[in-house]
Order: C-alpha cells, then sequence, then structure tokens
C-alpha cells in the first residue's frame, strides 16, 4: 500500500501510544536472521562459530577500550568469555599488554584474541607490518586469532596493495590466522567489498537495537518504523558466504551505562534486553561489550543463551521511540551529500564518543584529526545533509554541538 510522504518524525508522533504495536513487531525486524541461533553450551556460557574462522566465541565477548581490572579480566575468563576485541591504539598499547599479562597467566588457548591496525595515507607494507609487530611484542603471543583493519571507511582500504602485501607478509610469519576489519561508518560499500572480494573471514559492525529503524534511501516515507536497517542485507549478505559477523556498539553507551531504571523490565535492565535482542539475530558471532566492574558482568553475562521475551521487545520499541531521534547509523549519506564537503558522519561519531561513551579524550582526538573544511566551520547550513539523511537526524545542531563540545576554539 502506498501512503503519502511524511517525515520520520512526523510518524513517530503519530505512533506515539502505539507501544504495544511496536512491540509486537520487534521480534521480526531483521528478516531471516530472527530465529533460534545455534549455540553450543558449555559452563554456563553458549558460543557460536565465527563464519568460515571456525572458532566458536562466546556470546558475549569483551572490548578493550577500556580493560577492567585484572581481578575482574580473570572472573570473565572464569565464566566463560573467550573473545576480547582490542586494538594497537587502545589505551596507547595498554589494552593489549593487559592481555598479554592475561595470556600469560590463563594460557593461550583459554582466549581468541582479535586486534586491529590503522592505515593512513602515510602508511607502507612495512609500517604496517611494524605496527603488528608491536601489537605481537605486547600480546606476548606469536599469533593473533583475528587481524583487523581498524575503522574501514572505504571499499578501497581493504584492496589496498599496501595492506594485502602486510597481510601476505604476515601470514608467512605465522603472525595472525584470520583477516577481518571493523567498519563505523559507510557500512553498504565497505561491507559488501569485504564480503565479494573473498579476502575477509570476519566483520565487525555496529549493531544495536537502534538499528530497528528503516534505513532504506528509497523509502522516502516510514511506514515500518520498526522494519530493519540496511544493515539487514548487509549482514544477510555476509552470512550467506560464512563471513563471521561481530556486533559492537551492542549497548550505544560504552563503558559509561546511563541511569536507564525506567526501561527495566522486570529483572531485566535495559541493557541485558538490548544484548538479547543483538543475539537474537543468529547471523550474529558475538556481541561486543566494555565491562568495567561486577555489575556490569553479571548484566551482561547474564544475557547469554537466553531468549529476549515479549514484554523486553515492548520495553524496547519504547525506548527507541522515545530516545532514538539523534542516533546517527553511520551510513555516510549526510557525509557523501555535503556540498561543502564536511565529514559529518565522522564528526556525529567523535560526538557519540564524547556524549554516550564518556571518551572525551578520544573524541577531542577525532575531532582535531579533522581538517579545517572537514569541520563544524565549513557548514553552509544548507540542509543537504538532512535531507539525505534516512533517519531524519538534526545533522546540522549536532555537529555545531560536536564543535562547541570538543572544539577549543568553538566555532559557534
Amino acid at each position: 500500500m502506498n501512503r503519502k510522504p511524511q517525515d520520520r518524525r512526523t510518524f513517530i508522533r503519530t505512533m506515539a501510544g502505539s507501544a504495544v504495536a511496536l512491540g509486537s513487531s520487534l521480534a521480526g525486524l531483521s528478516g531471516g536472521g530472527r530465529t533460534a541461533p545455534a549455540r553450543l553450551e558449555k559452563n554456563g556460557m553458549s558460543y557460536r562459530r565465527l563464519g568460515r574462522t571456525d572458532l566458536q566465541v562466546s556470546e558475549i565477548s569483551l572490548g578493550g577500550s577500556p580493560m577492567p581490572d585484572p581481578n575482574l579480566l580473570r572472573a570473565l575468563i572464569d565464566r566463560g568469555v573467550n573473545y576480547i576485541d582490542t586494538s594497537h591504539n587502545y589505551d596507547n598499547g595498554n589494552s593489549e599488554r593487559q592481555i598479554g599479562r592475561l595470556l600469560k597467566d590463563v594460557g593461550r588457548d583459554k582466549v581468541r584474541v582479535s586486534t586491529k591496525f590503522h592505515v593512513t595515507d602515510r602508511d607502507t607494507t612495512s609500517s604496517i607490518v611494524a605496527s603488528v609487530h608491536g601489537s605481537l611484542r605486547r600480546l606476548a603471543t606469536e599469533t593473533i586469532d583475528v587481524l583487523c583493519i581498524h575503522g574501514a571507511e572505504s571499499a578501497g582500504v581493504l584492496v589496498d596493495e599496501r595492506v594485502l602485501s602486510a597481510y601476505e607478509q604476515l601470514k608467512k610469519e605465522g603472525g595472525y590466522r584470520f583477516r577481518g576489519l571493523s567498519c563505523h561508518v559507510n557500512h553498504d560499500e565497505v561491507v559488501r567489498k569485504a564480503v565479494d572480494c573473498g579476502l575477509y573471514d570476519m566483520v565487525q559492525v555496529g549493531y544495536n537495537v537502534f538499528d530497528i529503524q528503516e534505513a532504506s534511501s528509497e523509502v522516502e516515507t516510514y511506514p515500518d518504523y520498526l522494519g530493519a536497517s540496511g544493515l539487514r542485507g548487509l549482514l544477510t549478505l555476509a552470512h550467506s558466504r560464512d563471513v563471521g559477523i561481530i556486533a559492537m556498539k551492542t549497548l550505544k553507551v560504552g563503558g559509561r551505562r546511563q541511569d536507564l531504571e525506567k526501561y527495566r523490565t522486570g529483572s531485566s535492565s535495559i541493557f541485558q534486553a538490548m544484548l538479547k535482542w543483538v543475539l537474537e539475530d543468529s547471523r550474529v558471532a558475538s556481541a561486543v561489550t566494555e565491562i568495567l566492574n561486577e555489575r556490569q558482568m553479571e548484566e551482561d553475562l547474564g544475557a547469554a543463551g537466553t531468549r529476549l521475551t515479549g514484554a523486553e521487545e515492548r520495553t524496547l520499541a519504547r525506548f527507541v521511540r522515545e530516545r532514538g531521534k539523534d542516533y546517527c547509523h553511520g551510513c555516510a549519506r549526510c557525509q557523501h551529500a555535503c556540498p561543502s564537503g564536511v565529514a559529518t558522519t565522522a564528526i556525529l561519531h567523535a560526538l557519540a564518543y564524547e556524549e554516550s561513551y564518556g571518551k572525551s579524550g578520544r573524541a577531542r582526538e577525532a575531532y582535531a584529526a579533522l581538517g579545517p573544511k572537514e569541520t563544524a566551520s565549513a557548514c553552509r547550513d544548507c540542509g543537504t545533509c538532512e535531507k539525505a539523511c534516512p533517519y531524519g537526524v538534526a545533522v546540522r545542531s549536532r555537529i555545531r554541538e560536536a564543535a562547541r563540545l570538543l572544539n577549543t576554539r568553538a566555532f559557534f
């Protein structure tokens, strides 16, 4: 049935009293992925196969920025968490060093480690190899289980000769087992290329309950507000080619968990429900979270091996309706459309680190790394970005807020 075009905010207002209807559609929102996942149960933890790597990884995996203290880290391993995601630059390399000490303590066979390297215009094959050698030293291991490109933003970097040559050299040295990448923006281009080129064994993408929002540029209206996001086709594509999928940004709030008690469903917190939502998707092997205290450990591990309840679905629908209006999904359509070349998606990503993750230093570094013509100061206020955004995010006001919070020169 065709509908008269209406903007997203108008549609949300019309749905304000429809929590039950929204919740009832939530369970099927990601198409074929919403089937009971194949799980291996062992000692209270559930495990899934990470695509063609055949690695059995815990449904809840640990993000390494920041890392928990050593005692909590050991407790997480004892509770069955066996996959840790880190990077060469997390905490100036100290994240990898802490993992290296853990591996010596618990044994290399207890933990699957994924770490990452950056690729800049200045990098060469040698500099990439040197970066990975540094990670191997800090991790105190001979082999990295999954070696990833950090934050791939374009398809080109995946087949860049410098990157491929580095991978080949490191493979000959036995430095890693499988290839992967993390992707924060421009998912459609990057994930499709990763799958189609056949060179990558896993992808790590931001995926959380806010992805119940429609993200198809062909749909100008939002008749199915709780339809699957544009990630649906990408996850299906990757899964069909047996490329493993790790979900990151699963809680949207990182290590700084806000007080969201009003969204509690019985004994289940909103964070636990959000993790269950991700893990309901059988295409996802594991959900990465940052766990910094015992309460968060119990909360997150309690989501493993369980199913989302109808009451939790309705709570999540209300949560998204009330709090999702300014969530950037990283599709980068606003950035591609900007006639001034403002790096809108990168700015919104930095703003999320400040507002949602409580990582002010990282947020300011990300904003400072932008060129003068990429920052909010170059914005002409033409509104093209907001016309391109399929979610109705108020991009212009958000990048101004980023400039106010992250730029000491304060353009506005």
